[in-house]
């Protein structure tokens, strides 16, 4: 069975997420950080020896990282659901969203959270980031692989929403962006996977 391992307000909410928008079976081990720190415990940093969330298990296979699990799923159990084929129009403009969360605005937001030497830097790349953001929302597009919801965005998501529980984050001037923030929100497999694994969170949507 598989078995998604979520720390709260972390990464592993994509995971839940990604389960139910494809409705396939799985079981939810919820983790709490520990009060004081906001660190995960020692029992989540024993799954996987990168001790971060999203880790999942499936039968004896244990899995790190939000893109190898995302594509482990979808290939595994999602018969190639919420991806596009290489002969897709829009297969260039999928892969490129789909890495641009960790591959992009991911890191510099985490260099934000120290406030160090490159903090200035770091600001000026998620603004940077934002404005393309908004940029492709500006042009029409529904989703970030352009008509078709797909695990693009269930990546980029948890920067805009649930990272913001710990960095200030304006969303102020991008109004196609927070737009498109509502559109997700109201998903049903969303909500679902939202009660699920972090009931207590408010998430931003502005």
């Amino acid at each position: 069975m598989l078995t998604v391992h979520h720390l709260g307000i972390s990464q592993s909410d994509r995971i839940v997420w990604l389960c139910e928008e494809l409705a396939i079976p799985f079981e939810l081990a919820r983790y709490d950080r520990d009060p004081v720190t906001r660190l995960a415990p020692s029992a989540y940093k024993a799954l996987h020896p990168s001790g971060t969330a999203p880790v999942i298990t499936d039968g004896a296979l244990t899995l790190a990282e939000s893109g190898a699990i995302i594509d482990y799923i979808v290939a595994r159990y999602g018969d190639g659901r919420l991806t596009l084929k290489a002969d897709h129009p829009d297969f260039a403009r999928f892969l490129y969203w789909y890495h641009f969360a960790n591959g992009s605005l991911m890191p510099c937001m985490m260099m934000l959270m120290d406030g160090g030497g490159m903090a200035a830097i770091m600001q000026d790349r998620a603004g940077r980031s934002l404005a393309a953001l908004e940029a492709h929302f500006a042009e029409g597009h529904q989703w970030l692989a352009g008509e078709d919801f797909t695990v693009a965005d269930i990546m980029t998501m948890f920067p805009l929403t649930t990272m913001r529980a710990f960095i200030t984050l304006d969303l102020s001037p991008y109004p196609n962006l927070r737009a498109y923030l509502r559109r997700v929100a109201e998903r049903p497999a969303f909500q679902i996977a939202r009660a699920k694994a972090d009931p207590d969170l408010q998430v931003p949507l502005d």
